[in-house]
This record gives structure tokens, sequence and C-alpha cells, in this order.
């Protein structure tokens, strides 16, 4: 039997991924989807009056099965990817994308639907049914239900062409990232280096089989940003940041500029096939923003508060740079040098001196001690469930009065195959069927440094706030209580999904919070007090710089997909020409954002890379009531899952943060917290 197929006697209903091969995912793709067809065409022949049950209901069970496997699938790639799987990735992704868009575009379910919807107002439906009835019907119109039968084969051209250039654009970023490698032996090539980040590297280049003494460094974050921030030797750091940030910008088989190119042409053309005017345009028309004008508005009201306060900071920094007998100007591969060694002396705080308060495994204790005490949650590690890889760590999620929650998965190391950054992503969605409430199995992913012979896993403050982070988006998965599990968890707007994850970085800087977890991994001493009020202190240090940074990301984002990119005739000029304004350090040749932006270009961000900062005002609005009423405050925690956490796309995300907050944000918190507005 086929594992992903098969029903097997693992406690939960876990995922047998011990017994998962590649060769599976083919041969199991193909049967649910053959088996989803089949169910499909006896609906379509039934002469039985369409009904929300037998057409709605039917459409969610029957694409829940096929999204299931090719969720797996896609999920591994991520985590464990492999030449095996970038070979099938693509068909997976054809078989996945035709099975959809056969469906969306099949005329006669797409009038049974119709007549469920046209008949709204004889029925008695409310609440999630309603809601999914809703989201159906719109998803069939915006999806080219109403097009013609030549216009219906455009779309599943430009579907099937997209998601194989999303594929590629994944492949060959991780391909160029891993391809790297800084091998240094001197002594005098390493000064400056941290030696948590030697111990790393010296380990890694064992890994490697180099000759002892050396140390490997690669363009994986838990390398790449400490050496950028500790590196004396200012030629290394321009090498290494010119890698960094010219992957896949140039010629060679990693070339990503035809692909940013022809994915963006093809997004604006299907924007135009369904009727809008661009890819933005159709993207919003779903999202709390609406339109491309309130996301212009929100970037143009960052843009003038931050842009002052960042030329301030970059004048403050490069006269301490010149104070330090540094270059005459600052370059890019010079700012997170100088900046952390002017964080250390305006607040005499040091990431060195803090990493020790932050082992990994009192971190996790720390976290799941801070959801016990809003939600009432416990985690208990289980090992008698496989994982996809040794590394991974898996947890029993239960109420307080001992009902199980969830399955959590952690995996938070780098390794070959794994893609950078950090994200939170389901195995299981959450649903109710009859009185079976089947709960989600959710995990973090994330890049930290690994343990060595003689230290753990040691975070620096900012990988503290990536963990508290992606947990926050794993509550919103733990904590679904929805009817149908495309309405239940992060099934939401993409500007609101947000809010759950950036809200819980707020309790890391509390120390309140702080001194349940921060104690130093040698001594066992709490993180002192002066400390945790330096970390809040300097918060905001170069808040200027870091909001024009996630701006900028946004703007490049709206540049390629609110007009029509077929006059783009050089992605690095467009860019440049996009970002100007955004600049505090001269641009660097030969770099470029685009050809790695994968958060747009193989993940779920097109036209949608505001939504941090729009989250950003909700979580910081949200925060001021626990604030008010205490961090730990029960009653207002009650609220926020009641009204936030557990109801996913239930309801328009502005009605849910209304009753939770009593009105509706504006930016003043934000700027505030920020120190962009006094």
């Amino acid at each position: 039997m086929n594992p992903l197929l098969e029903k097997n006697n693992l406690q939960f209903g876990a995922i047998p991924f011990d017994k998962i091969k590649v060769d599976n995912f083919i041969p199991a793709l193909k049967e649910v989807i053959d088996k989803a067809n089949s169910s499909i065409e006896e609906m379509k022949s039934s002469k039985d009056e369409p009904t929300f049950k037998n057409t709605i209901e039917f459409l969610e069970k029957v694409q829940s099965e096929v999204d299931f496997v090719s969720g797996i699938f896609f999920n591994l790639h991520s985590v464990k990817s492999s030449e095996e799987m970038q070979n099938i990735a693509k068909e997976i992704s054809a078989l996945s994308i035709g099975f959809h868009n056969d469906l969306s575009l099949d005329q006669r379910i797409f009038e049974k639907v119709n007549k469920v919807y046209k008949n709204l107002d004889s029925s008695e439906l409310s609440g999630e049914d309603l809601k999914l009835l809703e989201k159906y019907y719109k998803s069939f119109v915006r999806n080219g239900a109403n097009l013609s039968e030549e216009e219906k084969e455009e779309l599943r051209k430009i579907d099937r062409r997209m998601g194989d250039l999303s594929i590629e654009f994944g492949d060959h970023l991780l391909d160029e990232t891993n391809s790297f490698e800084l091998v240094l032996r001197k002594s005098e090539d390493i000064v400056g280096l941290p030696e948590f980040l030697l111990e790393a590297a010296s380990l890694a280049a064992k890994e490697k089989g180099l000759e002892e003494g050396s140390y490997l460094f690669t363009l994986d974050y838990p390398s790449y940003i400490p050496f950028m921030t500790h590196s004396e030797r200012r030629d290394l750091r321009e090498q290494l940041y010119k890698v960094f940030m010219s992957r896949c910008f140039k010629d060679g088989k990693n070339d990503n500029r035809k692909i940013v190119k022809e994915l963006a042409v093809l997004r604006h053309k299907r924007a135009n096939l369904l009727g809008y005017k661009t890819h933005a345009e159709f993207i919003l028309e779903e999202r709390m923003a609406k339109k491309p004008e309130s996301v212009r508005e929100l970037i143009k009201t960052l843009l003038e508060s931050a842009k002052p306060v960042g030329n301030s900071e970059m004048e403050e920094l490069m006269a301490f740079s010149k104070k330090l007998k540094g270059p005459e100007e600052l370059q890019a591969w010079d700012y997170a040098f100088y900046q952390e060694k002017l964080r250390k002396e305006k607040f005499d705080i040091d990431d060195e001196v803090l990493k020790p308060y932050f082992s990994l495994e009192k971190v996790i204790d720390g976290v799941f001690e801070v959801v016990k005490k809003l939600y009432g949650l416990s985690y208990k590690p289980l090992t008698n469930l496989p994982t996809y890889h040794p590394d991974v760590k898996v947890y029993e999620v239960k109420k307080e009065s001992g009902e199980f929650l969830g399955l959590f998965y952690a995996d938070f190391f780098p390794r070959q195959g794994k893609r950078g950054g950090a994200w939170m992503t389901n195995f299981k969605g959450q649903y109710k069927e009859g009185n079976a409430d089947h709960r989600p199995h959710v995990a973090i992913v994330c890049n930290f440094t690994k343990p060595t012979e003689t230290k753990p896993s040691l975070l620096t403050f900012g990988e503290v706030l990536t963990f508290f982070h992606e947990f926050g988006h794993s509550l919103h998965g733990i904590l679904a209580n929805g009817k149908y599990e495309s309405l239940s968890g992060t099934n939401v707007y993409w500007d609101f999904v947000e809010l759950p994850s950036q809200i819980f970085e707020n309790w890391a800087f509390e120390k309140e919070c702080l001194d349940l977890f921060a104690s130093h991994f040698e001594t066992g001493e709490k993180i002192p007090f002066e400390v945790v009020q330096k970390i809040k202190e300097s918060s905001n240090f170069h808040e200027g710089r870091n909001t024009l940074r996630q701006v900028s990301f946004a703007m490049l984002d709206m540049a390629w997909h609110n007009q029509d990119p077929e006059s783009v005739k050089d992605v690095g000029e467009f860019e440049r020409g996009v970002l100007k304004d955004t600049l505090l350090l001269p641009h660097v040749e030969g770099t470029n954002i685009s050809c790695a932006f994968s958060h747009i270009f193989n993940g779920g961000y097109s036209a949608g890379y505001y939504s941090y900062k729009w989250a950003e005002i909700l979580d910081a609005d949200a925060f001021e009531l626990f604030k008010e009423k205490g961090i730990f405050d029960r009653e207002v925690a009650k609220s926020f899952q009641e009204n936030i956490l557990s109801m996913g796309g239930a309801e328009h995300p502005m009605v849910l943060y209304k009753r939770f907050r009593g009105k509706e944000p504006t930016p003043d918190a934000l700027l505030k917290r920020g120190g962009l507005k006094r």
C-alpha cells in the first residue's frame, strides 16, 4: 500500500514520514485525483437539486483529499529537497494545478454552485456555511468560470506555466545558496568573529571533510548574518555581500531574471483575462486593503515617516565609523558591522553577551510557558512518532482540560536541501465532520545555529523574535476551531494572517516574559533587569532604516504587480528605479533583490508583501490592550483567542478585529512604538 493513502495506526493519525518515499507521490496524487474526478462526474450528472450539502460541502471535501497529498510533497520539498524531488516537482505541480483548473473552469459545476448561490435568499444558511458558499462562488468567478472555452484554455496554460516557473525560481535559489562556500584557514581572516560562529564554522568544515583548522562559511542565515555583523575583514564582508545579493542575478543555469519577468507578465495577463487591470487589483479584492490605492497610501505614510529618521540614523552611523577610522563612505557591506558597534556603544548591549541567556531549549520551554499562562496550553514531547528528519521534534498539544488540540512539529536547523528563512505550515488542517473535530498538525521551520560539541544552540535576540513570530502563526493553526478546513486556522486574508505572529513578538520584549526562560546556559543566572531594559531601549534602534527596508520590499512587490510589466526591459534597471527613494547607502552594482525575492515569486505574497507592515499596525494597536490589562491577563487572552486565533476566516477580519479591540486600528500606535512619530 502507498503510505500516503493507507490508514495507519499511528497515534493522532500522524503522518508516517518514515515510510513515505519520493516515488510514492505521483502514484498517490494520480489516485486521489482519479477518485475525486469520479466523484465529481457523479455529482455533475446527478438530477438532484443542487444544495449547499451536495454541492458546496462536497467540493470542500473532494479538494481537501487532493490538497493533502500535494501539500505534503511541497512541504517536504522545502525542508528536504533532493534532485529526485526536484525532478518530479513540476509534474506534481501540473497535476495539482490541472485538477483545480478543471474543477474551477467546469461550466456544469459552476451552474450548480451558481444555483445554490442565487437561491441564497430562500435558504437558511448563516455563519460559516454562508461564508463558505460566498467563498466558493467568488472563487469560481475569480478563477475563470465566466470565461469562454477559448479563454479558459488560455487560463489553464498560464496557470501551468506559472506553476513551473515558481518551482524553477525556488530550485535555482536553493542551488545558488547551497553552492557557495567560503573556507578560511588563516587567523587574520577570522578576526572579530565570535566564538560561537567559529565553532559552528569549524563543525561545518569537519562535516564536509575539510582539513583540520578550516572554517566553512555559507549563505545560510546563521552563517551569513553574524559574519557580516562581526568580521573585521572588510574585503571578505564585501565578497560575501556581493555573492549573497547577486544570487540568481547573473548568467548561468540559476539565472532568475527571465523567470521574474515572465512570472510578472503572466500574472498580469491572467488578471486582464479575468477582467482586472492588474494582478494587484485582482489579489487585493480579497484582502483587508481592498485596492492598490490603500496600499499605496500606507507605503506613502510609512516612507514619509521613516525616510527623515533613516537619513539621520545613517548620518550618525557615518560619523561613528569615521571616529573608528572606518571608510570615508559606508557601503552596504559595512552597515551591519558598524550598526552593531554603534548599538553596543549607545546601549551597552551585545548579542554575544545576550546569546548565553537564549539557549534554544530554554527558549522553547519559555514559549511553552507563555502560552500556558495565556491560553492554558501544554506541549508534551513525543518520541514514538516518525518525523521527516532526525532534527525535527514533535509535540502533543493539549488544552487545560486535557483535551487534544493538535500535533506541533519543530524544525530548527539549516541543512542541505532545506531552504533558508523561517515559516509556519500545516501538514493537516482543522475541520469538523459530524461529531468529530479533526485536529491540525502544524509545523514551524527555522534556520538557527546548530548545537556544537561544547555549546547548545544559542540564539541572538533577533532569532528569539523569529521563533516567537513563527510560534504565533502556529497558535493560529493549533487553536483553530472552524467547521471547514478552507476557512480554518491561517486560511484568512493575507494581510490579516501576520497579526497572530507579529503580536506574539511583543512578549519577548517584556521582563515578565523573559524572566520565565532567559537564564545563562552555564550558570543558570537569570537575565539581569538592566539587560532587559537595554533590550527594550534598543528595540527602536535604526527603526527608520528597518522600516524603509520593509517599505522597499513592499514597493518592489507592487511595482511588479500593479502595472503591465511587459515594458520592463532590464530587471536590474527596473528595480533600481523603483527603490531609488528608499536607499540610504549607494547601490552595489551587480546586486538585485527581485531574483531572490522568494516571498513573491516562490511563495504566496505576490501583491501582498505590504501585509507585514499592515499587520504591524494591527499588532501595535492590539498589544496596547494587553499592556493596559497586563501581558498575561487571561480575559484579554481569551478574547484574542475566541475572536482572532480560533475564528480563522469565518468572518471578515475587520469584524473580528473590532470585536476584540472595540475599534478600527490606525497607524499611530505603530509609528509611536517605532519612534517615528512623537
